[in-house]
């Protein structure tokens, strides 16, 4: 693999340069260090299209007198598949390991920042966190939907789906339109939450002072910047447990009555029929 070549050869020729690792700045405690590659840079920063392939290299500087192993692994950039040269690397004292690795983006992936680290660790537990910023060019598209708008309990519960290419910070609005007229109606504010391209959000609204006994229609208004506006309804009825329960004993006592009522209706029949027979 031309990396894992790549990274042998760093750590063959250093070892012959002696007087550039003697002049590298101080190191942090444990005698070794991990750095984007070239110095002077304190964290990673790749661009591109969706498609490409960024590339970039970490160094590894053992300064101690001991042989030092380590392994290297990527966080934080959600699909974005992230590979190295080497996973395990072993460093030689007084050497600089350097390693390449990728960072792919498909071609479907949302135009967007996305951040994580490269995390170096030794066999001791001991590890260095270098921080990737990856940048993913294309246009803006905002786009936004409210789903699966309902009413549970007390609380009003949604979805927010962030269908554009760029993070949403959403304003919600909430209103409640019963038989009479309006039981509840909210002004716009801002959520606090952002919502990345793609993903899908569970919310919910507090309603303490919901109606005992109305039909309303709830509306969730939801904007953000650049976005059109979206809406979501449902519709709810609310009966108080005290009367329901009262106009199902009613029914019930109305439902006996009515069968004793037929029933002697049917006896006296029966009866009478009896007597004519007689007769």
């Amino acid at each position: 693999m031309p990396y894992a070549c790549a990274a042998r050869a760093a750590r063959t020729l250093l070892p012959a340069l002696p007087l550039l690792v003697a002049a590298a700045p101080a190191a942090p405690a444990g005698g070794w260090s991990a750095e984007p590659s070239g110095g002077g840079r304190p964290s990673f920063y790749a661009e591109g299209a969706p498609g490409a392939v960024l590339q970039d290299t970490v160094a590894v500087t053992n300064r101690g007198t001991r042989p030092l192993a380590v392994r290297l692994r990527g966080t934080g950039l959600g699909s974005l598949p992230l590979a190295f040269a080497e996973t395990a690397v072993d460093v030689p004292a007084r050497t600089r390991a350097e390693v390449p690795f990728t960072v792919t983006l498909p071609a479907d992936t949302a135009p967007g920042t996305r951040s994580g680290v490269i995390v170096v660790q030794e066999s001791t537990g001991r590890r260095v966190t270098v921080p990737l910023l990856v940048r993913v060019g294309g246009p803006r598209l905002p786009a936004l939907t409210v789903e699966h708008v309902a009413v549970r309990g007390d609380r009003i519960t949604y979805e927010l789906v962030n269908r554009g290419t760029t993070d949403l910070v959403p304003r919600l609005a909430v209103r409640a339109d019963g038989v009479l007229g309006t039981v509840l109606d909210r002004a716009p504010r801002t959520l606090p939450v952002r919502l990345p391209p793609g993903r899908r959000l569970r919310l919910d609204e507090p309603w303490p002072d919901r109606p005992a006994l109305d039909a309303v229609t709830v509306r969730l208004t939801v904007t953000a910047p650049g976005a059109a506006r979206a809406t979501g309804r449902t519709r709810a009825r609310f009966v108080p447990w005290g009367a329901a329960g009262a106009g199902a004993g009613a029914l019930c006592v109305g439902a006996g009555v009515l069968a004793v009522v037929r029933r002697r209706g049917r006896e006296a029949g029966g009866a009478a029929g009896a007597r004519g027979a007689g007769t």
